[in-house]
């Protein structure tokens, strides 16, 4: 094939057999495709912050959780569905493009939903996701074509392509049944849980038929790193509300200035402590690893969203918005940073299999931070000045990292 043939059949997006792409794939990046339906999250994790931050604001603690939990669940599923799918299929066809398209809009429909699945929980009665799942419909219907036709095209992982669309399809009518009928709060909720299972189970049942799907260790992780920056734009987001509220509550004060470097700190220091996972090294080697890695990525990705919210929860405590006091504002960020370093260190333990004495020594130093942010919230220290301190948290892994962790890390790896 000529120089110019091969220019123009990679230029254009005529239908291309979906046989699965090789995992070994030199230079595997994100598309451009993937990185807009990356933006399609960008607002629902707005929608999702925003809606909690309101309610962690008011002091309605159950109507913050339950709302969140079930939100970063369904947000981050959707997310997860199609980013493998594409890691060992994504034949960047005109159909592809425009299945991806259609889970596109299903994304914005499940992002317009949230405020009702919020004020639903709120009310007490039930709780009406029906918009939320409008949306999930309109994107699994889209996965379900997807597997399907991988089926049809890729014969050597055909059962385990229709194991996908199986469970995906049967997980979705039991999401339909869970709002066409409703239910209390607490039958919904344990019902919730029980299709959480099915959901996880699925890609664990489809994955050991057929050697499993194709997709890419360094694609996968890159994917992963990408979800979370975005994620992270909750907490720029939260900084700037905090920042805007100090300005209109004080003006130009050193007091301003310390909101600003607390808030992008914290938001730059998560940013740096997520690098420090190894993922994309260990999966390339031990694939059966992905699914702790995956699942424990859903909560890392979550706590990131509501360590920006917390932030928010501060710019409303700031402009005498809120109806909490400091400690409960402080520890809107606090504890969600606590989670996600915690679940950091725990994924990075799973990752290598290697105990690290310096790990221990940085978490404890981590968990006097935290404390001593706590602390100083108790005795009545300003919001602006307790988030400073609790910025100091991520920066010890940080620097930890930067003087030991890293050659450590080096050596575990090269032990593997």
């Amino acid at each position: 094939m000529s120089t110019s043939a091969s220019v123009t059949k990679a230029l254009h997006h005529h239908i291309r057999r979906m046989s699965g792409r090789d995992p070994q794939e030199t230079h595997r990046v994100a598309s451009s495709l993937e990185l807009l339906f990356d933006l399609t999250f960008a607002t629902c994790f707005a929608f999702a912050a925003t809606q909690l931050a309101h309610a962690l604001a008011a002091g309605h603690y159950s109507t913050a959780l339950i709302g969140f939990a079930f939100a970063a669940f369904c947000i981050c599923w959707a997310w997860t569905n199609f980013s493998w799918f594409a890691s060992a299929y994504d034949t960047d066809d005109w159909i592809f493009r425009i299945a991806t398209m259609v889970q596109m809009s299903g994304v914005l429909v499940l992002a317009i939903g949230l405020p009702r699945l919020f004020s639903s929980i709120e009310q007490g009665e039930h709780l009406d996701a029906s918009v939320m799942v409008l949306g999930y419909v309109i994107m699994r219907v889209a996965m379900i074509f997807q597997w399907l036709r991988a089926a049809k095209q890729d014969p050597s992982r055909r059962r385990a392509c229709i194991t996908y669309a199986v469970s995906i399809a049967v997980a979705q009518l039991g999401w339909i049944a869970l709002f066409i009928f409703p239910m209390s709060i607490s039958i919904t909720i344990t019902l919730f849980f029980l299709w959480f299972l099915v959901e996880f189970a699925g890609p664990i049942l489809a994955e050991r038929r057929d050697g499993g799907t194709p997709w890419h260790a360094e694609h996968i992780s890159e994917r992963y790193s990408l979800f979370a920056i975005i994620a992270l734009g909750e907490g720029l987001v939260g900084t700037v509300a905090t920042l805007s509220a100090e300005m209109e509550h004080a003006g130009w004060t050193l007091e301003t200035a310390l909101a600003c470097v607390a808030g992008v700190g914290i938001t730059f220091g998560m940013w740096w402590v997520y690098s420090i996972l190894p993922s994309a090294h260990v999966l390339h080697t031990y694939r059966s690893r992905a699914f702790v890695w995956s699942y424990g990525q859903i909560l890392i990705i979550a706590s990131i969203v509501a360590t920006g919210a917390g932030l928010d929860v501060a710019a409303n405590f700031i402009e005498n918005k809120a109806h909490i006091g400091v400690l409960p504002a402080l520890l809107a960020s606090a504890i969600p940073l606590a989670i996600f370093l915690g679940l950091i260190y725990a994924l990075h333990y799973f990752l290598v299999r290697r105990f690290d004495l310096l790990h221990v020594w940085l978490l404890i130093a981590t968990g006097i931070v935290i404390a001593t942010s706590i602390i100083a919230a108790i005795l009545g220290a300003s919001i602006v000045v307790c988030l400073v301190i609790l910025m100091l948290a991520p920066i010890i892994t940080v620097v930890g990292y930067e003087v030991l962790g890293h050659r450590h890390q080096g050596e575990m790896l090269n032990s593997h």
